[in-house]
């Protein structure tokens, strides 16, 4: 059981490919990282997996069927700016109740979620801007949570917050793989990564970095290529899949200077 991607080459409005012939595999009931420079194609390759973005070439699969034939909210996907992601002019309750008004959701599931995201019950009549980056958040969460995806894709949902909250968040979607939700975390922070996934991908792009380093591990550099791909450690793996295992470490907290 796992969310994949092909062989996946896109880039966007017909210009250079930003990430060429890619495969990942996000297994379910896991946490698979990705990171790599600004520019890599991380973000293009999450919504090729979420099904926001056309790759020229490649495909998807969600356990062994194409994505296409996926029911809707079978993937999701938390993004950097939750400010971005809601529309302003809706209160905190509608936008997590609004993926289960085409499903006819219960009032029941919306509010369980909220409690599970940490969220009070006198936020939820307030607008995007009443509250903060990790209370917006919180409920893009909860969103997500109401449509009982099977994969969640987190890209960089974390930048933007505080430690003790983005602390929070990872808890919670680290429980969940525990009723098998399969999860991709894309972020430049290497210490969450080691600290949060089961392994990482790097997605290489056009300058040098090392690997993520978890308490086991040791850091190696990798030259990069013009164009995106993902670079194999060993050549027995699939289609360029770097893959760094990382130990068993504390919580993992945040980048500081963000807010709650």
């Amino acid at each position: 059981m796992s969310l994949q991607a092909h062989r996946i080459t896109a880039g966007h409005h017909g210009g250079e490919p930003v990430l060429t012939d890619v495969s990942l595999t996000v297994p379910a009931g896991s946490i698979t990282g990705l990171t790599g420079a600004s520019g890599s194609g991380k973000t293009t390759l999450a919504r090729v997996l979420a099904g926001l973005h056309t790759p020229q070439h490649g495909h998807i699969t969600l356990d062994d069927k194409p994505l296409s034939v996926a029911v809707p909210g079978t993937v999701a996907m938390l993004f950097q700016s939750p400010r971005q992601a809601v529309t302003a002019r809706w209160t905190l309750c509608r936008i997590i109740a609004e993926p289960l008004r085409a499903r006819r959701g219960r009032a029941d599931t919306v509010h369980a979620a909220v409690q599970r995201v940490g969220l009070t019950d006198d936020l939820l009549d307030r607008r995007p801007h009443e509250v903060s980056d990790g209370q917006l958040q919180r409920a893009c969460l909860a969103r997500a949570l109401v449509q009982r995806p099977r994969y969640l894709i987190c890209d960089e949902m974390t930048a933007m917050l505080d430690p003790a909250t983005a602390a929070a968040l990872t808890a919670i979607i680290t429980e969940e793989t525990r009723r098998g939700l399969g999860v991709l975390a894309i972020s430049h922070q290497h210490a969450l990564l080691a600290t949060w996934t089961d392994h990482t991908h790097v997605l290489m792009g056009q300058h040098v970095a090392g690997s993520p380093r978890g308490s086991q591990s040791t850091t190696k550099t990798f030259g990069y290529r013009p164009r995106a791909v993902l670079h194999a450690r060993k050549a027995n793996h699939h289609h360029g899949l770097l893959v760094a295992k990382v130990g068993a470490d504390p919580p993992p907290i945040g980048e500081p200077g963000g807010r709650r």
